[in-house]
This record gives C-alpha cells, structure tokens and sequence, in this order.
C-alpha cells in the first residue's frame, strides 16, 4: 500500500522529522513563516512551501501527492487562541482562530484516507473543535481524540497534548503508553551531557548552545533559587514587586530551576528567560540554552535551525523551538498510523 503525507502547519518540521524517522514518507510541509524553511528543508527529505495555509486551495494541496497513493493529512493549528496562557477565552479577533476551520474545509475537499490534528487539550472545550469533528464525521471519518502526557511516551517534558486521528477504514488507537512514573526521561538524560555555560556565554562546540546574560539581580535570585522551588523561598529584597501583592503570590511557575532526575517544564517560546517560567538549568546559574530546549523537545542534537554563520536570535529560535512538535511524539504518530494501516491492509 502506497501512502504519503502533507504537514499542514510544519514549523521547523518537528512533527515531519518524526513521521520520517519512522519511515513515513512526507512529500511537503507548508508553513508561513519564512525562518521554517532552512531547518525544515535541511533535515527533512521534503519540500518547503511558504504560503498561508488559508490561502491554500484543495487542489494545491491535491497536487503535491504522486498519483495512486494514499492520502495522509497531517496538521497543527497554532494553538495560541486555547492555550492556558490564554486563560481559554474565546479570541474571535485572533486570525489564527479559524484556522481550524480552514483545515476542515480542506480535509472535506481532499477527502484524505487518513487525518491527524495535534493542539493543546483545552482546544476541546471551544465549539472550533466541536464543529471540526461533527465535519470530520459528516465525511464519514472515525474520529477519536487522546489526551496525550508526553513522559508517558518518553518525552522528557511534561507537556500535554491533544491527538485526534480520523479514518476512513475504521478507528484509529494511539499506540500504547510505554512508560511509567519511574521511566520517563529526564532533564539530566536529555541535556545532562552538555558543556557547562555561564550566563551569556555560547559554546566553542555548538553556537546554538548559549545562554541569555543575567542582570546582577537575576543572577543573585538564581543562586538563591533550588531546584524545584519557588521565588517565595527567596529574601524579601529579591522579590519582584508584583509578586509581594497578595494577587500574585500564587504566580509560582515563574524564576525556577529545572529538577536534574524529573521531566522538565512544557517548553515554551520564551524558553531562554529565566523569569519566564521554569527555564533555570538545574544547577548553572543560567536560563536553558537554545539547544538544550531543542534536546528537550525531542530533536537530535545535529538537528540545524539556522545557516551557517547566520545571525542567531534567542526571540526567533524561541519561537521555532517552542511552537514546533516534540520530534518523539512525531514518531508515536507515525507508528500508530503504521499499525492502522497493517490492521487495514
């Protein structure tokens, strides 16, 4: 059986690298921001096509699979307007809010045999995705939804997300979790075997391996800071001042350092600040580098995002790295759709 798929959505191509590494052919991802090509197109055996996906008509999309084979449609929506930073509130105004939509629409004209959509898991309570699915059944697809929690599936964050397959041979199972409490990967296993930095220093090694300087005052609230803790640990002289209002107390998930033996954080696109979240390195006094957020979100290490001695920017690689698929659940993806298809071969 011959079957090839289209990434709508791309980004760096974390969710194509995944579906290649198992043997999934993907002809082109599509994306339309122009800093996706150079990563996507020098690690992935696929086409990069800048366009906005809304723009898109069925037949461009149609064209880009080699005749007679199975049609596989893969996506994911930006998840901005449902994330928790958010607060799950309904952004009509948001032009990536019917995007969902648009995605529908094509899936209704392509008819593909198979669809896969990945989004945060709040996503489900808005009424986008309740219309996504009565379309996808009105087309006589078998839809089913997973709440995914990425240590489960040897992904070393703890990250959630929202996996929905459709089919048009029949129900489509996520593969079984494989690990336990006890077996998820670490923040010490992904990144525990790189150089030690300073703040503000880049690696001789890897120039995606830097770290973003400190002021005096973060680098006095990160020595004060252990892992796992909080910022109300700390003296009252290195408090934030939004933070001493009884309003904001319970805003802890902000200054922290990772835990070595745990899974880390959700990786964010603002990764690289210490005051961000809890993007402290376990015992450097540091925010993450780029490329330890990379390895955290399941890349290879030779994974390369920028050209050779272009300029490196903690903002755009924060944004790529952040906003892109875990390459490991790319791969949970790939193998599910595998077993799918020898179940209906």
């Amino acid at each position: 059986m011959s079957f090839s798929v289209v990434d709508l959505f791309c980004g760096v191509g974390g969710l194509t690298h995944g579906l290649t590494l198992e043997g999934v052919k993907v002809n082109a991802g599509i994306d339309l921001d122009p800093a996706c090509r150079y990563p996507y197109e020098k690690n992935n055996d696929a086409r990069f096509i800048e366009r906005d996906v809304g723009e898109l008509s069925s037949d461009d999309i149609k064209s880009l699979f080699p005749r007679g084979d199975m049609k596989i449609l893969v996506g994911c929506a930006p998840c901005q307007p449902f994330s928790t930073y958010n607060q799950g509130k309904d952004h009509k105004n948001d032009s990536k809010w019917g995007l969902l939509y648009t995605f529908g629409q094509l899936i209704e004209e392509i008819q593909p045999t198979i669809v896969s959509m990945e989004n945060v898991p709040r996503l489900s309570n808005h009424n986008v995705y309740k219309d996504f699915v009565q379309l996808l059944e009105r087309n006589e697809y078998k839809v089913k939804p997973f709440n995914v929690y990425c240590p489960k599936y040897g992904i070393p964050q703890t990250r959630k997300r929202l996996v929905l397959f459709a089919s048009k041979l029949g129900e489509l199972d996520i593969l079984p979790s494989f690990c336990d409490p006890n077996q998820y990967s670490t923040v010490r296993q992904a990144i525990g075997h790189l150089e030690p930095l300073q703040a503000g220093e880049v690696s001789t090694k890897d120039s995606l391996h830097r770290a973003r300087n400190l002021s005096t005052l973060n680098l006095n609230r990160i020595r004060a800071s252990r892992p796992g803790g909080s910022w109300r640990e700390w003296d009252k002289d290195l408090i934030a001042d939004c933070h001493k209002k009884e309003t904001c107390r319970t805003f802890t998930s902000v200054y922290g350092r990772m835990e070595w033996d745990k899974p880390s954080p959700t990786m964010t696109t603002l990764f690289h600040g210490f005051g961000n979240g809890r993007f402290g390195h376990p015992e450097q006094d540091r925010a993450i580098s780029i490329r330890e957020a990379a390895l955290i979100q399941s890349f290879p290490e030779d994974y390369e995002f920028v050209e050779k001695d272009s300029a490196i920017t903690f903002m755009k690689l924060g944004r790529l790295i952040g906003n892109a698929v875990p390459v490991n659940l790319g791969k949970v993806i790939a193998q599910s759709i595998i077993k799918h298809l020898e179940t209906y071969s």
